[in-house]
């Protein structure tokens, strides 16, 4: 606290200036028919530190073994995650003018030297959550922020009317931040979506159309051929690389990560032998589209047996069909044949039997490179416009640490 702080500012204690979980009134004038507002943690919007979804419930379900709270209180999750997921709000609106909530809520009340807002600001600070998060107790995974820390911390106190200034330069520019960020939102969104809107340019939609001279409508089976099944556990000792769906980027459309595994430790599923040029589709939940063509990189894995692997016959590009199992269509069908309910999956053959138009080698060899050229172009303006995002997803943030950093 050796901090200068400006004329008229004093450094307190959270506890001088407001009430950490005050007590619930013994005697409110209420029925116990009455319903009052209930906040569970997941009425907490962490992405607006705001209640967006609170309930009903009668007085006399709540009265008892929940945290009550008022309007004009500021409530902070205690527990992680929910503490560094940001679920943290003020009050407002509430049916009686009081509420109940998750017992994983600490109340803060303050009192009238301190502006509700700014104490609200106060607490989303990225640097009071580290320093919370420094400070719990408890098991992990039943870690909590105890109210002792909450009622130490050091705040940086202005005069009210600051206070008052603050919070309104404070809220301008959040909402500033979240105009901006909400064009930036739906220019990646757009962008996002490009390579479908490229595909839907170049391919026919169904065989009723008509296709240029020299191309044909052709089945995914009538171009490739199997790739081999292997079992790593005849060499238990050897190490291989694994490939699983979860290291699928359904985004990029290209595989994230892999698993290094001695072959005594393979999985059942890793039966599946992959080289360069392999086209691999999951058929287990076919319409996320989980899809990649394998680089040198990877040539040689073993994947999961939840892929389909295509391995291209010479006349067709293995590039051409790593783009034909990314179109709607193949999407489509693919989601329309799946079967089962909480497991959802296609086999090969449904793969396989997918209708598509291919042109001659040459022809479909161009077709990827234009397609190429434009993705790129694509790629480079969806990094930049999520820069621009993450830049402004931080400008909240940096506006707290200029207020509080005296």
């Amino acid at each position: 606290m050796s901090r200068e702080l400006p004329d008229g500012w004093r450094w307190v204690k959270l506890a001088e200036v407001c009430q950490i979980n005050p007590r619930r009134p013994r005697n409110l004038a209420i029925s116990p028919e009455t319903d009052v507002t209930f906040v569970p943690m997941a009425a907490v919007s962490d992405q607006f530190a705001a209640i967006t979804g609170a309930t009903s419930r009668p007085y006399a379900e709540v009265s008892r073994g929940y945290t009550y709270m008022e309007d004009g209180d500021v409530i902070f999750a205690k527990i992680t995650p929910c503490m560094q997921n940001g679920k943290h709000a003020i009050v407002r609106n509430t049916r009686t003018g009081f509420a109940f909530g998750s017992t994983e809520f600490h109340v803060l009340r303050p009192s009238d030297v301190l502006d509700a807002r700014l104490l609200h600001s106060f607490l989303l600070r990225p640097e009071f959550l580290q320093e919370a998060e420094r400070n719990f107790t408890g098991t992990a995974g039943q870690q909590r922020v105890p109210k002792e820390f909450m009622a130490s911390v050091s705040f940086p106190l202005p005069p009210l009317d600051e206070q008052r200034r603050i919070v309104a330069q404070l809220e301008e520019q959040t909402a500033s931040a979240e105009r901006a960020r909400s064009a930036a939102l739906a220019q990646l969104t757009a962008i996002e979506a490009m390579p479908q809107a490229l595909l839907r340019q170049i391919f026919p939609r169904s065989p009723a159309d008509r296709l240029p001279v020299g191309w044909r409508w052709a089945k995914v089976g009538e171009i490739t051929t199997p790739s081999a099944n292997v079992d790593p556990r005849r060499n238990p000792d050897v190490w291989f690389t694994y490939v699983d769906i979860s290291g699928i980027d359904r985004v990029a459309k290209r595989i994230r990560e892999a698993k290094r595994i001695l072959g005594s430790d393979a999985p059942s599923r890793a039966r599946r032998s992959v080289r360069t040029g392999d086209v691999i589709v999951s058929t287990t939940r076919p319409n996320l589209n989980a899809v990649a063509l394998i680089p040198d990189s990877y040539s040689g894995a073993i994947c999961s047996t939840g892929f389909c692997v295509l391995r291209c016959r010479p006349d067709a590009d293995e590039a051409y069909l790593y783009q034909i199992v990314q179109t709607e269509q193949f999407i489509g069908q693919m989601t329309r044949d799946m079967t089962g309910a909480s497991y959802p999956a296609v086999t090969d053959k449904v793969v396989r039997t997918f209708e598509f138009p291919l042109p001659p080698v040459d022809e479909q060899r161009r077709l990827v490179r234009g397609l190429d050229e434009q993705t790129a172009a694509a790629e480079r303006v969806r990094a930049a416009a999520q820069a621009q995002l993450d830049a402004l997803k931080a400008l909240p943030a940096a506006a707290l640490r200029l207020t509080f950093t005296p």
